[in-house]
């Protein structure tokens, strides 16, 4: 069964913490869907570079549901992590996500400002944006680059510091989704 990661986008996201995700799981042959949040499907980055996302978050949960994909990819930048973060949408899939024991993505200001307020850094391991693991208040932060916390089930949590780290944060989402070949043949063939 073909693997399926959702890649949420709100205006502000940080473009290479969202697009690298994006191209490198597509590349392994996951399917990657790009859902906007509000009614249009333009989203402007951080850096101002418009991006036209697949569908909006909206679409997607009147025609899907959560617990058929394997993983769901939530961007950092500011505000966009911010923005994800004032997102009922958000919030309600992020725990439905969980509740299945699938992957929950996050990157940069992410873990800190979308996932511990919704109790999903709670005696967890996480990274994050430095300086942003002062606003969280559960978990245990580490500063690896990349940090994935494995729940019994097989999903988990995997996040990571920031842009620089876009590359890797991608081919450990690959890694847990298909194995670690796969990870690996991405990563060689990226030159990452």
């Amino acid at each position: 069964m073909r693997k399926k990661a959702l890649v949420l986008l709100a205006d502000g996201f940080e473009e290479v913490e969202a697009l690298t995700p994006v191209d490198y799981l597509r590349r392994a042959g996951i399917e990657t869907v790009t859902a906007a949040l509000g009614a249009s499907r333009t989203v402007t980055g951080a850096r101002k570079i418009p991006v036209i996302a697949d569908t909006t978050l909206k679409e997607w949960l009147r025609q899907e549901k959560a617990g058929g994909w394997d993983a769901v990819v939530l961007p950092g930048g500011m505000p966009g992590a911010a923005n994800l973060a004032a997102s009922a949408e958000t919030g309600a899939l992020l725990g439905e996500m969980a509740a299945a024991g699938k992957w929950i993505c996050a990157i940069c200001a992410a873990p800190a400002l979308v996932l511990s307020p919704l109790g999903l850094l709670s005696d967890r391991k996480f990274t994050c944006y430095p300086g942003m693991e002062e606003k969280v208040t559960d978990g245990e932060w580490t500063a690896d680059r990349v940090v994935i916390d494995e729940n019994a089930e097989g999903g988990g949590l995997i996040s990571s510091r920031g842009a620089g780290c876009a590359g890797s944060f991608a081919i450990a989402i690959i890694s847990k989704l298909l194995g670690e070949a796969d990870g690996l043949k991405i990563a060689q063939s990226v030159l990452l």
